[in-house]
C-alpha cells in the first residue's frame, strides 16, 4: 500500500519512524456530469475572476478570505514557518481506557507501518505495551494542513490510528430528542430484549452493500444494451400509528422463523405482555384529524381503536331516541323488581303466620291427649 505521510512517532523519548497508509477505501460508485444533448462530458474550468482567463495549476494558490471580501494570500513558506511540533511527528499525549473515546469522535482510519529496520524494534516494543494496558494512545499530528488528534491502538499485528475530531467540533444534540414525555412499559422492554436476543450477532464481513451491487448490474445491463427498466415499488410515507406490541412480537417471529429455531410460532413475549388474542400481527392504521382514543390496552382490537363515524343531525336524533327507550325501559325493569319483592315479602310473612298457627294446633292436640288419658282411669272404676 501507498504510503501517504512520512514521519515518527514520538514515545516519550523514543523515536519511533513510520509511514501512514490509508486503513480504508470507498467503494461507492462515482458519476460524471454530461450534456444530456450529446452525452459530452461536463468539465470544470478554473478562471480567474479578474481577467476571465483559464488558470492552470501551477499558478493557484491559497489565500484568506476576510469578512469584507479581501483576500489575504498565504503561502506554503508562511505555513512552514509555523511553529508546529506536530509536523513530521505523532506526537503521544497520554494512555486511557478506550472506552473513554466517544465514537462520535471518530474520523479517517490509518496504519502505521515501521520505516525502516531500525524502527522494527521500538515499533514492536510500543505494539506490545498497548496490548498489555489495554489502553489506548492520544496524540497530536499534522496532516494536510492543519493539526488533528488521534487514537492509537493495536489491530491484529499492526498499530492503526484514528484520526479524532476536537472536543469542540462535537455539536450538542440540543432539541434532538423527542419532545413528548413518553413513558416505556416493562412489557415492551421484555419484548424489545426478546428480540435483541434473536437477532443475536452477526458476522460484519458478511454484510455488503445491495445498493452498489445493484447499481453496477444495472450499468453492466445499460452497456450490453440489455437493460429493461422497471418502476420500484414505493409504499407511500406519512405518519402512521404502529401497536408497538405487536409490531415487537411479530418482529420477534419473523427473526426466530429466518433463523429457522423451533417454536418460532410462538410468542417470545410469553407472560411479559402478550396481546389479547395470542399474538397477534402489527396493526398500522393511517393518521386522521384526531388520535385514537384508548392508546394503551394490549388486547384491543383495530375495531376498539377506529375512529367513530360521524351521521350528522339525524344520527344525533337517533342517538336521544335510543338513549330515552334504554331509560324506559330501564324504569319498567325496576318497577317489575320492586313489586315482585314486595309479592315475595308478602309470601315470606304468611308462611310465618301459617308456621305459627300449625305451631298453636300442634300445642292444642298435646293437651287433648292429655285430658284424654286422665278420663280413662275414671271411666274403668265407675265401671267396676
Amino acid at each position: 500500500m501507498r504510503s501517504i505521510w512520512n514521519g515518527a512517532i514520538s514515545f516519550g523519548l523514543v523515536s519511533i519512524p513510520i509511514k501512514l497508509v490509508n486503513a480504508t477505501e470507498s467503494h461507492s460508485i462515482s458519476f460524471r456530469q454530461i450534456h444530456l444533448g450529446d452525452g459530452g462530458r461536463i468539465r470544470y474550468r478554473k478562471v480567474c475572476e479578474l481577467d476571465g482567463e483559464e488558470v492552470p495549476g501551477a499558478e493557484i494558490g491559497k489565500g484568506y478570505e476576510e469578512a469584507d471580501g479581501s483576500i489575504i494570500p498565504i503561502t506554503d513558506e508562511d505555513l512552514a514557518q509555523l511553529p508546529i511540533a506536530t509536523a513530521r511527528t505523532i506526537e503521544i499525549m497520554s494512555f486511557v481506557p478506550a472506552d473513554e473515546i466517544d465514537p462520535l469522535q471518530m474520523d479517517a482510519a490509518y496504519y502505521l507501518a515501521a520505516n525502516g529496520a531500525t524502527a522494527a524494534k521500538p515499533y514492536t516494543l510500543l505494539r506490545e505495551a498497548l496490548k498489555r494496558s489495554r489502553k489506548v494512545a492520544i496524540a497530536k499530528y499534522a496532516l494536510r494542513g492543519r493539526e488533528r488528534l488521534g487514537m492509537l491502538r493495536v489491530v491484529d499485528d499492526v498499530i492503526a490510528m484514528h484520526g479524532l475530531l476536537w472536543p469542540d467540533e462535537i455539536r450538542v444534540p440540543e432539541g434532538v430528542a423527542p419532545d413528548a414525555d413518553v413513558s416505556v412499559r416493562d412489557a415492551e422492554l421484555d419484548l424489545a430484549d426478546a428480540l435483541m436476543a434473536t437477532l443475536g450477532e452477526v458476522e460484519l464481513s458478511s454484510l455488503h452493500d445491495d445498493y452498489r451491487e445493484a447499481v453496477e448490474a444495472m450499468i453492466a445491463a445499460k452497456a450490453g444494451g440489455a437493460f429493461e427498466p422497471s418502476e420500484a415499488v414505493v409504499e407511500p410515507a406519512g405518519g402512521q400509528v404502529i401497536d408497538l406490541m405487536a409490531a415487537l412480537e411479530k418482529s420477534v417471529k419473523a427473526a426466530k422463523a429466518s433463523r429457522g429455531e423451533a417454536g418460532a410460532e410462538g410468542s417470545a413475549g410469553g407472560g411479559a405482555g402478550g396481546t389479547a388474542d395470542g399474538g397477534a400481527e402489527a396493526d398500522v392504521t393511517p393518521l386522521r384529524g384526531r388520535k385514537a382514543a384508548g392508546g394503551g390496552g394490549r388486547g384491543k382490537t383495530a375495531a376498539a381503536s377506529a375512529p367513530k363515524a360521524v351521521g350528522g343531525k339525524k344520527s344525533t336524533a337517533a342517538s336521544a331516541a335510543a338513549k330515552k327507550t334504554a331509560s324506559g325501559a330501564t324504569k319498567k325493569t325496576a318497577r317489575a323488581a320492586k313489586s315482585t319483592a314486595k309479592t315475595a315479602k308478602s309470601a315470606t310473612a304468611g308462611a310465618k303466620s301459617a308456621a305459627s298457627a300449625n305451631k298453636s294446633t300442634s300445642a292444642a292436640a298435646k293437651k287433648a291427649a292429655g285430658a284424654a288419658k286422665k278420663a280413662a282411669p275414671a271411666r274403668k272404676r265407675t265401671s267396676a
